[in-house]
């Protein structure tokens, strides 16, 4: 399996993710393009669509997600060329079969997303279960430049060491 098709297969549900409420605050114009722009990102990333990932992705991008060293896609990873090979590493070693966006927030170029989650680890073949996770991101001139992501890193952890 290429990246590609990788990132296509572990990511295919933000692409069709649902919103059960938004709410923007501060300057509203800035605020929805910050959250056009995240939420361009999560699709581009669910469609596999490199192409629009590269273009969504500041150069110097950070992507924080904390938990378990001994699992390859926990990061920090820092710059486009780095998020785009550690995308190639998740999706190869988790499958989503569940990614419901509930609550999204945005103000001036913070954009925060909450949901629902679950996937299967490759590496044991086990379900996390279901899970909350946060999202975190900040937007620079039409692109992402901090993708900071939360989720039951315990939970994760123990489905990934099986």
């Amino acid at each position: 399996m290429n990246r590609r098709q990788a990132i296509i297969a572990s990511a295919a549900a933000a692409a069709g993710a649902s919103i059960a409420s938004v709410a923007l605050a501060g300057n509203e114009d800035e605020s929805q393009a910050s959250l056009d722009t995240v939420m361009a990102l999560m699709g581009a990333m669910g469609s596999g669509d490199m192409e629009a990932m590269g273009i969504l992705m500041a150069d110097d991008m950070v992507w924080m997600n904390e938990g378990d060293p001994n699992i390859p896609w926990i990061g920090p990873w820092e710059g486009k060329e780095a998020i785009i090979g550690f995308l190639g590493v998740f999706s190869q070693n988790f499958q989503t079969t569940k990614w419901v966006n509930t609550d999204v927030l945005a103000s001036g170029d913070t954009v925060a997303i909450f949901g629902d989650m679950n996937g299967i680890t490759t590496k044991s073949g086990k379900e996390i279960g279901e899970f909350t996770f946060a999202l975190r991101a900040k937007v620079r001139n039409g692109q992402v430049v901090l993708w900071n992501w939360f989720e039951d890193s315990y939970a994760v952890s123990q489905a990934y060491n099986g």
